[in-house]
C-alpha cells in the first residue's frame, strides 16, 4: 500500500546544537520547522560522551566519530546552501518538508528553499 506523500511550506523556527536525541543522551543539532498549522522536530545526532562504550554496545568508539564527522559535514552543507556562517543564521529560513503517511505523517524529509535566498 503506498502512504500518500505531500510538501508543505514552512520556516526553520529554531535550531539548536547540543544535548538531545534519544533520552537527552545523545549530542547534535535540533531543528525545530513550522508551517501554517504544522510543527515538526529534526535531530541530527550520535550517542554523546555520557554514555560509555561497554563490550554489550552494538556500535564501537570508532563508529561514534564517524557518525559525529558525519553530522559536522552534512552541518556545513547545509549552512554553505543556506549561505550563512553559524547555525544562529538558520533560524527563519524558508522550507519545504516532506511527509509521508494519513494525517500529519511522518516527517521524511525537509530542505532550504535555496531559491528563495
Amino acid at each position: 500500500m503506498n502512504e500518500p506523500i505531500r510538501t508543505e511550506l514552512g520556516k526553520i523556527s529554531s535550531v539548536r546544537y547540543g544535548v538531545g536525541g534519544y533520552n537527552d543522551a545523545m549530542h547534535g543539532i535540533s531543528f525545530t520547522l513550522e508551517g501554517k498549522g504544522w510543527g515538526v522536530q529534526d535531530f541530527w545526532g550520535a550517542w554523546g560522551a555520557i554514555i560509555d562504550h561497554t563490550d554489550h554496545c552494538k556500535w564501537s568508539e570508532e563508529d561514534r566519530i564517524k557518525q559525529h564527522g558525519e553530522i559536522a559535514m552534512r552541518i556545513s552543507w547545509l549552512l554553505q546552501q543556506a549561505k550563512k556562517e553559524d547555525i544562529g543564521g538558520l533560524r527563519g529560513l524558508p522550507i519545504e518538508a516532506t511527509f509521508q503517511g494519513g494525517g500529519m505523517g511522518l516527517l521524511k524529509s525537509w530542505r532550504v528553499l535555496e531559491e528563495v535566498l
